[in-house]
């Protein structure tokens, strides 16, 4: 993927939720607040990490488990579907982990073959860091979602401050990736 189109998409991702959250901060809080526990969800976040790591890990060339990379394959997919299954608890938040984590890998895989070309790859490459120690850390404590999801969403006014930054932060994204990561 190019690096200018992963921006424009991350940008404008970002900014969907953001945009609703500065539109309607009472029905935004309220989803977000029940968005740790909300089994279809995790369900489908779970379901689409499982998904998406099988994918990578069958495009990796692993000479040394090519004989094993069937099994890993079934083992992977078993991993994945069995912890909708029993591990119900947080699955939302495990979910949205694994899918951080993974686009991590895709944005420092993306940004890594510019970085001599623009500072400006730094921050996604940043971001992309951050996400990995976000992810790691919702992964072992997936309650501490809640409780962040919790502190964020306690006033209407911290909604609002809160999806303002991350809106201005998305709109930069999204220019950058249609300015200096324009010829990427």
């Amino acid at each position: 993927m190019r690096l200018s189109i992963l921006a424009v998409l991350l940008g404008l991702g970002m900014s969907v939720p953001q945009i609703y959250g500065l539109a309607k901060p009472a029905q935004f809080a309220a989803a977000a607040r029940k968005f740790p526990r909300n089994l279809p969800a995790g369900v489908l976040l779970m379901l689409l990490a499982t998904a998406w790591f099988m994918w990578n890990v069958n495009l990796e060339p692993i000479a040394d488990f090519a004989a094993y990379k069937p099994a890993m394959m079934v083992g992977f997919a078993g991993v994945g579907i069995l912890s909708c299954i029993y591990v119900q608890d947080f699955l939302a938040a495990r979910g949205l982990a694994v899918v951080l984590l993974l686009l991590a890998k895709l944005m420092v895989d993306t940004g890594r073959p510019h970085l001599g070309q623009s500072p400006w790859v730094l921050l996604i490459q940043g971001w992309g860091y951050l996400l990995v120690v976000v992810g790691i850390w919702f992964t072992v404590a997936p309650w501490k979602l809640r409780d962040f999801l919790n502190w964020a969403t306690a006033s209407e006014s911290r909604i609002r401050v809160g999806s303002g930054i991350r809106l201005a932060f998305s709109g930069f994204i999204v220019l950058l990736g249609l300015t200096a990561f324009r010829a990427m």
